[in-house]
Formats: C-alpha cells, structure tokens, sequence
C-alpha cells in the first residue's frame, strides 16, 4: 500500500509539474486564444456511452465534469493516479480538510508537500459517471487545475488517444 502511495505521489507531482510547465510557456498564447473542449457523448458499440475530448490551444485535455452534480473543470492527466482537486475547488464541494488530514506526501514541480486523501461520492464527465472515486486535495499554490487522473478512467471500459482526440468509454 505504502508503495502504491508513494507512486501516486511522483505521477501526481509530473503531472502538476507538467501542467505548469505548460503553462508558463504558453500563458501568452493561451489568454489569446479561448479554451475550447469537445466533449460528445455518444453510443459506443455495445450500448455503452463514449466521450470524445478534442485537444486544447496548449495541446492538453480540458474537460468540464460534474462531483454531486455541480460543475467543475479538469485537465485530463494519464500519468495521474488519482483524481486532483486543489483547495479552492474542494471547498466548493464540501472537502475542507483538516490540518492534520494533510498526511500524504506529494512531490511536485514545488518541491514536496503534503495532501489529503478522499472520496467523491460520483464524478462525471460527459455523460460518463463513476461512483466512489479516489481523490487527493492538494494546496492552491501547488496545483492550478484540478486533474482527472486514474482512479476516474481507469474504471472506465476505456481510454485512448486517437486521432488527436482522448477517447473515454463506459
């Protein structure tokens, strides 16, 4: 368990660190030019339900989901094991750790820092929705986008890149 903890912490951190990377060299470009997100949804074969999310101005996968129903954006992060959420946008939905809940250790772009562990109830994206998700709470100042990580798609039928496109299925 200790192992799988540790893991999710460094594909945490590359992820965070990615996505400021990313940032910083295209805040210019990426003020300019509007966000768009393509997410359709769609009968996939076998009468499961498919999302198609088309690629940014960055060259990332931005997507709107919902936790209990209300909206909330996301970068679509493989190399995330869990589900993200900084402080502000948790607190939106009621995850307000405690001091002490911060127990988990995170590396990041920022150095090391610590998280809270927890639960959404439901997460959905497109139509798509997973029940009784693993998610992390990370400071503000160490994660500026919430990310969609593993615990989210690796319950679904499927994931890919495909034709410059990140294809979910259910």
């Amino acid at each position: 368990m200790r192992n799988i903890l540790i893991i999710a912490a460094v594909l945490i951190g590359l992820g965070t660190f990615m996505a400021q990377m990313a940032d910083k060299m295209s805040s210019a470009s990426a003020t300019a030019v509007p966000r768009t997100t393509l997410a359709v949804a769609a009968t996939a074969p076998a009468g499961g339900r498919s999302v198609a999310i088309a690629r940014d101005g960055r060259g990332h996968f931005q997507t709107e989901g919902r936790i209990d129903g209300q909206r909330i954006g996301f970068m679509l992060d493989t190399g995330a094991s869990v589900v993200a959420l900084n402080e502000t946008s948790a607190a939106r939905f009621g995850l307000r750790p405690s001091r002490s809940d911060y127990n988990a250790t995170v590396s990041t772009a920022n150095g090391t820092i610590k998280a809270a562990r927890t639960r959404i109830a439901m997460l959905e994206v497109g139509g798509l929705v997973v029940r009784d998700v693993d998610a992390m709470v990370l400071p503000d100042q160490a994660l500026s986008e919430n990310l969609l990580g593993l615990s989210f798609l690796s319950r679904l039928k499927r994931f890919e890149y495909s034709n410059g496109q990140m294809v979910l299925e259910q």
